[in-house]
């Protein structure tokens, strides 16, 4: 029988001990453990949440990784996106479901 645990897999990354710091700083300030920040960010850009997309988006713009042009493009295909699955009346949870479903008939996906 498998145990909860055996689907979990471990993210890591190395920062400066300085900005690791200030983030025990920070997240100790807001009352959160570094799991749980890092959880809440993850499901936010999952779930495509505006604000942490549009701070990716500048992200990506100040570090070169897109260029404006590209960037345009882009946010013109994901309004197109939203507006084709709205005149099907397609919800983020029904899309989720569709996901679900072809995971499970697919599990080697």
């Amino acid at each position: 029988m498998k145990n909860k645990t055996d689907n979990k897999k471990k993210v890591i990354f190395s920062d400066t001990d300085v900005r690791h710091a200030q983030l025990k700083v920070r997240l100790q300030y807001d009352g959160m453990s570094q799991s749980e920040f890092f959880r809440s960010f993850i499901t936010g850009y999952l779930e495509n949440d505006k604000n942490i997309i549009d701070f990716i988006n500048k992200y990506k713009e100040k570090t070169k990784k897109i260029s404006k042009r590209n960037m345009k493009y882009t946010q013109k295909d994901m309004n197109e996106a939203e507006d084709i699955l709205g005149k099907f009346g397609i919800k983020d949870e029904e899309l989720e479901n569709i996901f679900d479903i072809i995971a499970k008939s697919n599990p080697e996906l």
